[in-house]
């Protein structure tokens, strides 16, 4: 669904990223970490077209490095951002709703009748509501939701649009414990229906215990790449995040899963 050929994002003289090849399976869950600074939001950025990169992207077959943001989007890629951005003023069924109309639109039910559209629109909404299982928040404001609810709002949006992939940014900030396991079930059950996901966080426990293949960035560049066992007991990768400490911890055989991310 998602291949990226040398992708490569420049500021000035500096690299942000650094020639990287990254792809994602229709269908697939798949995880990007690293630690800050490593130009993992800047990755989904040039992939949206919110920033120039060089390099090939290809989604779903076809080359849209030189699309436009909103061209992207038509096609099927859907992306959250860092911060909440939910319509305040907006319901939380509204605010799918400016998603599903306009992915009802795209899809050509913008050629029926206008009641019709909202039909489409409104079965788009209520199919999501139960995805992400946040149903009984329908007619609640954002400003009335808890954070971890907030952001499966967020998510849920991302997903009315009907898109073939969305880029998942920091999902997880500010959850605790079981807010973030319940959003990595979901986000499981979200795969299921075919959605292909690419999933940036700092959470380590949600990405390696959801994804089925996680690629970890360091400086801009990959230095890792491989299902969750093999990144996590991955030398390079446990000294990104914990330094020389890491490398005592590999030393005596122990892994990132076990010492860091108690289970």
């Amino acid at each position: 669904m998602l291949e990226l050929r040398g992708l490569t994002v420049r500021f000035g003289a500096l690299r942000a990223v650094n020639h990287v090849d990254l792809s994602v399976d229709e269908g697939a869950l798949v995880g990007l970490i690293g630690p800050n600074g490593a130009g993992k939001t800047t990755l989904i950025d040039a992939v949206s077209g919110i920033v120039p990169a060089q390099g090939e992207i290809l989604f779903d077959g076809e080359r849209i490095d030189h699309l436009r943001a909103h061209r992207r989007a038509r096609a099927g890629l859907a992306r959250t951002f860092q911060s909440i951005e939910l319509f305040d003023e907006l319901t939380v069924r509204e605010n799918l709703l400016t998603a599903a109309e306009r992915s009802s639109i795209a899809s050509g039910l913008g050629a029926l009748v206008g009641s019709k559209t909202k039909a489409g629109a409104a079965t788009i909404v209520d199919d999501t509501l139960n995805l992400l299982g946040i149903v009984e928040l329908a007619d609640d404001f954002p400003s009335r939701l808890s954070l971890g609810q907030r952001k499966l709002a967020t998510v849920a949006r991302a997903i009315a649009g009907q898109p073939k992939l969305v880029l998942l940014d920091e999902p997880a900030a500010g959850l605790d414990t079981d807010e973030s396991l319940a959003l990595g079930a979901t986000l499981r059950d979200v795969a299921k229906t075919g959605v292909s996901i690419l999933l940036v966080d700092h959470d380590m426990g949600l990405v390696l215990n959801v994804c089925d293949y996680i690629y970890v960035l360091e400086f801009g560049e990959v230095i890792a790449a491989g299902i969750p066992q093999q990144v996590a007991n991955d030398p390079r990768v446990i000294t990104a995040y914990l330094g020389e400490e890491g490398e005592s911890l590999v030393a005596h055989g122990e892994t990132l899963i076990d010492e860091v991310i108690p289970r």
